[in-house]
């Protein structure tokens, strides 16, 4: 049986696929140990299911990478992996997530422009970080570059998406989006992804 939910705007939609993802495995350790076992930098332990992320075309002031970071898992596993660090982040086509887990599929899908932190009203920057692998990204210098390492090798810990990227594709346990610059009484959402999510089971 087939159960399908749709939104017309899913601003918080990632926020469902990434947090309501934690409870899908509870951690193996003692509740003793639980303020132990959170990960870096995040202030929630991701689902131990990635999620698959593609991107058609996206635009960003910078990415930057920091390798061999320890994430710990809701399951209480850990996971060595990357850290991605996004400036302005936003979507100028298709971004399509899929996360299976625990007998269910999540779909968020974003047809046409969004946001994973662009500016805020008062046109600050906003971050977004993402924890996990990029398998492919291609930006246009004088031709067009793909490959997260080659782009590495090429660029070293910083790469210019100013002038967009595309075919993006990853496999990512957490995604944090954040304002540094808001003021305490701030309501900016740096997530916004019009589109739909669907939520389906066997």
């Amino acid at each position: 049986m087939t159960a399908r939910r749709k939104a017309c705007s899913v601003a918080a939609a990632l926020l469902l696929a990434v947090v309501t993802a934690v409870w899908s495995g509870q951690p193996s350790s003692a509740s003793g140990e639980t303020a132990a076992v959170t990960p870096l930098g995040v202030p929630f332990l991701p689902s131990p299911d990635p999620l698959h992320v593609t991107i058609a075309s996206m635009v960003a002031v910078s990415m930057t990478v920091e390798k061999n970071v320890t994430v710990r898992l809701s399951d209480g596993s850990t996971r060595t992996t990357t850290k991605y660090t996004f400036t302005k982040l936003q979507i100028r086509s298709h971004m399509n997530v899929v996360q299976k887990a625990a007998g269910h599929t999540v779909t968020i899908d974003v047809p046409a422009e969004g946001s994973l932190g662009g500016y805020d009203s008062a046109g600050k920057a906003e971050t977004t970080t993402m924890w996990g692998n990029i398998t492919n990204v291609c930006v246009r210098v004088l031709v067009k570059i793909c490959g997260v390492q080659g782009l590495l090798d090429f660029f070293g810990s910083l790469i210019p998406l100013t002038a967009g990227a595309e075919d993006f594709t990853g496999d990512i346990y957490a995604i944090r989006t954040v304002d540094d610059h808001a003021a305490l009484n701030s309501t900016d959402n740096p997530v916004h992804l019009p589109g739909t999510i669907s939520v389906t089971t066997p």
